[in-house]
């Protein structure tokens, strides 16, 4: 959904890719109609270059102000991309098209994709145009993912001798799927589609994720209701029953798991009464394996350091020259470089707060050369709040401090590698960390430097260096460990790849959102590849095994 050329295109490998459902419900829309209540549907509008294009849009609900969505929206998620989307809701009158009438607007809200990932369910209040309120009325997304290489289920359904509604012909039934949250709370999984005039009807099969159907929880009740379709929204009650996952799995070679579809009304009244129906799963089809989202939505937060550097290679900051210098109307290279991967990762991290460090200058009082400190002077706490607190802080520290040298940045790193080593003990997938180092020149301890990352590769720990001005930065590649395995001075290899190095140089004509799909492109296979070594699940979801194509959950 982005127009940003992939990293393929700009010489890198491809970006870490997955797809994430979104699900839409609204509540207390306008009634617009007169005669009836509003037909709502939901348009998804995605932006690509500055410009908002309809991306998909939901089923129209007849006569109803709280419609529940059955419209899936399946988007490509990119961790490294800010995607920019809106939801408009409309009233459709006859046909499926838009009318450009105002009156037929109901409402709508922007976000991003990363914030509804980051929080799982997001509910806002629409907005009409100028900024005024919709009434009371509200939207709620749920994303969840599935992917190609994410567990999903697929489910074959059909039913035998329901209940007949109509008077002068059949029922025309469907069934709806809601997963019953731990609050109690209802969640729509799935509607299938309308059999028209048949007591015994089968549903088409779909497919849907493990996360969605029962998160990951076999017991999880399902709660499934079968009706009569009404054009006008009145649907006819069938019957209910309740499920799990564990019983799903029941199924075997030739045989069905049946259950019977109860009218809880006709079980108090009729003394003889049986059910409204069987309905049956005929087959299932099962996958499972852990991604980048699963650990995101299970609660991994992203914490984002940034590290400095201030050595007198970049030239005086009171002179238009330095790489250092503040432009009140042009942000400089490092800023450039610090917003626009900051503002990518703040989505990740609930308290918004950012560490931010410096090295390679005399600080104030003694000015002493330090390879790191607090960019705010304040050693005992050294966050930022959000991505312009860091701005702030930083142009606020260039008046106070020395420039000198050397390029050393192992301090910086070994220390929050050691900070990530505490995360490490918890066992647990809470917390994730970014290094971005952003520097003018190649490192002077570059044995050090090397050996600080040997031991941070087997930490939380991700790191991405961005080579500030137009010095050689050919040495440096060599802590990419894209041309080869990266060592320590003593031949140790490192665990993972965890070191991402671009020259910004390469960006200077692009936009700061390719910089940032770049650098980032390789953070979630990062992720991955610890947790996945470490053998730790995402938090929110027990681990798994894979038997026979059937997914077995542990207790």
């Amino acid at each position: 959904i982005s127009a940003i050329p992939s990293r393929a295109a700009l010489g890198g490998p491809a970006a870490c890719v997955s797809k994430v459902e979104l699900r839409v419900a609204c509540k207390a829309l306008l009634d617009r109609d007169t005669l009836n209540k509003s037909d709502p549907c939901v348009i998804l509008m995605v932006q690509a270059q500055g410009q908002w294009t309809e991306f998909d849009r939901t089923e129209v609900i007849k006569s109803n102000l709280h419609p529940v969505f059955a419209k899936v929206f399946t988007l490509d998620y990119y961790f490294e991309e800010v995607q920019k989307l809106r939801f408009e809701v409309y009233d459709i009158h006859g046909t499926h098209s838009i009318g450009t009438r105002d009156d037929d607007f109901l409402g709508g809200v922007e976000c991003t994709l990363g914030q509804i990932v980051a929080q799982k369910k997001i509910i806002k209040p629409l907005f009409l145009k100028y900024g005024k309120y919709a009434g009371k009325s509200t939207i709620t997304v749920h994303a969840e993912e599935i992917s190609g290489n994410n567990g999903y289920v697929e489910l074959f359904f059909c039913a035998k001798k329901l209940d007949d509604k109509d008077l002068f012909s059949k029922s025309d039934p469907f069934l709806e799927i809601y997963r019953i949250n731990d609050d109690g709370t209802e969640q729509l999984v799935h509607r299938t589609e309308v059999i028209k005039n048949n007591l015994n009807p089968v549903w088409e099969p779909f497919k849907v994720s493990l996360i969605s159907l029962c998160s990951c929880d076999e017991d999880r009740k399902l709660k499934c209701l079968v009706w009569d379709y009404d054009s006008r929204g009145k649907h006819d009650f069938i019957g209910e029953f309740y499920a799990t996952f564990r019983e799903m799995q029941k199924i075997g070679s030739g045989s069905k798991v049946t259950w019977d579809c109860m009218n809880p009304k006709y079980k108090l009244r009729k003394k003889n009464y049986k059910n409204s129906g069987v309905v049956i799963l005929s087959e299932l089809k099962l996958h499972r394996v852990y991604s980048f989202l699963d650990y995101i939505m299970g609660g991994c937060q992203i914490h984002f350091t940034v590290a400095i550097d201030f050595t007198a290679s970049n030239g005086d900051p009171r002179n238009s020259c330095s790489l250092h210098y503040i432009n009140p109307y042009q942000p400089n290279e490092y800023l450039k470089a610090l917003i626009a991967v900051g503002e990518i990762c703040q989505d990740y991290d609930s308290d918004k707060r950012f560490s931010a460090l410096g090295f390679g200058a005399r600080i104030p009082p003694n000015y002493e050369v330090s390879h790191d400190f607090a960019i705010n002077f304040n050693p005992e706490d050294d966050e930022c709040e959000e991505i312009q607190g860091v701005v702030e802080a930083y142009q606020n520290c260039l008046p106070k401090i020395q420039l000198y040298g050397p390029t050393n940045v192992s301090p910086i790193i070994s220390r929050i590698a050691k900070l990530s080593a505490g995360e490490a003990t918890v066992k647990e997938a809470s917390r994730y960390h970014i290094l971005l180092i952003l520097t003018d020149g190649v490192v002077t301890d570059m044995a050090d430097t090397r050996e600080a990352i040997v031991r941070a590769s087997y930490q939380p720990l991700s790191i991405i260096i961005v080579g500030v001005g137009n010095a050689d930065f050919t040495d440096m590649q060599i802590l990419d460990g894209d041309d080869g395995v990266l060592r320590s001075p003593k031949g140790e290899p490192v665990l993972r790849d965890i070191v991402q190095f671009v020259p910004f140089r390469d960006f200077k004509t692009a936009s700061p959102a390719a910089l940032a799909k770049c650098v980032l492109a390789e953070v979630p296979k990062q992720v991955v590849e610890y947790y996945s070594h470490k053998a730790i699940c995402p938090m929110a979801i027990p681990c798994v095994v894979v038997s026979q194509g059937c997914v077995i959950l542990s207790q």
